[in-house]
């Protein structure tokens, strides 16, 4: 009788040692990390990252896609203006004015009945001091 509880209970330990140990193999597959540019010199203005897509992509024709992404001042200026611009499609933006150090920006891109056309993204922000930092660049290519 002690026997059969002994195994009753290894036998649930072992399964939820499976199953644990199965979270963990999948938990572990390789996924896209952030990762953030080195911020350079003092004075070599804001940093822009397009976070999403995290690189050039190609999506069907249909609805909008959502390009996303922030521009911030390592040094803590204030960003005076983020600039979005778009070649190839039919969606243009609006410079957006900054409020603080840092600015997240989302650009839905029309992809409806622009099937062949690449869409090539620009993203680049000036801070308080008048300093361009470097452009972020990504081509959306719509099938």
């Amino acid at each position: 009788m002690c026997m059969g509880r002994f195994r009753h209970r290894f036998s649930r330990y072992a399964a939820a040692a499976r199953v644990g140990t199965a979270l963990a193999v999948v938990g572990c597959n390789t996924r896209d990390r952030l990762t953030f540019p080195n911020p350079g010199p003092p004075g070599s203005g804001p940093l822009t990252v397009i976070d999403r897509p995290l690189q050039d992509t190609t999506v069907s024709a249909g609805p909008d896609f959502l390009v996303t992404g922030y521009s911030r001042d390592p040094q803590g200026l204030a960003l005076d203006t983020v600039y979005l611009q778009t070649d190839g499609g039919v969606t243009t933006f609006q410079p957006i004015v900054g409020s603080g150090d840092s600015v997240r920006f989302g650009m839905p891109l029309t992809t409806l009945r622009q099937s062949g056309v690449v869409i090539t993204v620009r993203v680049f922000a000036t801070n308080s001091a008048g300093v361009r930092g470097d452009t972020a660049l990504r081509r959306v290519t719509v099938q």
